[in-house]
């Protein structure tokens, strides 16, 4: 009895090992590249998947998209400026046989190949470019692995330039350039006003030419805004002088011309007195 109970127990343990040795999981975002004495026999999908112990050897390959930081790279720009730029690559496995019989590792060779790519890429272009395109720069890496990876069963799905580190000269010459470009465009809008200015006082003009009391106007308007400060002293603009003094001169020869008929006016009685007296005299 007690043989049979352990032939049994051994049995049932060779069996549970059997099977612990022939059964495979495969999970939902994996594949699994089944080998048979050393040749691929095809690619099992999600689920409980037998294979014949010792005979057979299964690898799993994720097909989930993978986050790939590219470490920062020394490069020299097309106009000899010396940066430093990081960037991240997404990718993911499409093809689970090729990316395990076309390439042992298939993640540090994305990695060196992605680094290669940045530096050369990036190096085709100038600083500003590189600042100013990087959408341009992050198809043109993309595309450069695409063709690469393709054999390996890999497709990159995005790459993003993540940082860009300038020297500090450079970022102190980017900081006067840019300052100076503000000036300038300052310096246009300014002129732009004058010129504005210049022409609605043009116009102005014209009209005051043309309607000699709006000058005068315009002085008094003057004269008011400076007068709101009682500490100020009002200086008389030169239209104005010669406006008043001809005004005086007005004045003056009205009042000779009032005085000089009271003249007349007081003259006249006497002529009738000396016409009497020369009657009297007469008679």
């Amino acid at each position: 009895m007690n043989t049979f109970t352990t032939v049994l127990v051994i049995v049932a343990a060779a069996v549970f090992l059997v099977l612990a040795l022939a059964l495979r999981i495969v999970k939902q975002y994996e594949r699994g590249v089944l080998f048979r004495l050393g040749r691929v026999i095809g690619c099992r999908e999600p689920g409980l998947r037998v294979i014949i112990p010792i005979v057979d050897v299964m690898h799993r390959v994720s097909l989930r998209i993978v986050t790939m930081p590219i470490q920062s790279q020394g490069i020299i720009t097309r106009d000899n400026v010396s940066v430093d730029v990081s960037a991240v690559a997404y990718f993911r496995v499409v093809d689970a046989v090729k990316s395990v019989v076309a390439i042992e590792n298939v993640h540090a060779a994305i990695n060196q190949i992605a680094q290669t790519t940045l530096r050369k890429v990036v190096g085709r272009h100038t600083l500003d470019e590189t600042l100013s395109e990087t959408d341009r720069i992050n198809a043109d890496i993309r595309e450069i692995l695409d063709v690469t990876t393709v054999e390996w069963g890999v497709e990159v799905t995005l790459v993003e330039l993540k940082d860009i580190q300038l020297p500090d000269a450079m970022k102190r010459a980017m900081a006067r350039q840019a300052e100076a470009e503000r000036e300038k465009r300052a310096k246009i809008i300014n002129a732009e006003g004058e010129s504005l200015a210049a022409a609605a006082l043009g116009d102005a003009s014209d009209t005051m030419m043309a309607h000699p009391l709006a000058l005068q106007l315009r002085n008094l308007q003057s004269l008011v805004e400076i007068a709101v400060d009682k500490n100020s002293t009002v200086v008389f603009p030169a239209p104005l002088m010669s406006t008043i003094g001809e005004l005086g001169t007005f004045l003056a020869r009205e009042a000779d011309a009032a005085h000089a008929a009271e003249t007349r006016t007081e003259r006249a009685p006497e002529v009738p007195m000396a016409m009497n007296g020369s009657i009297a005299a007469k008679s």
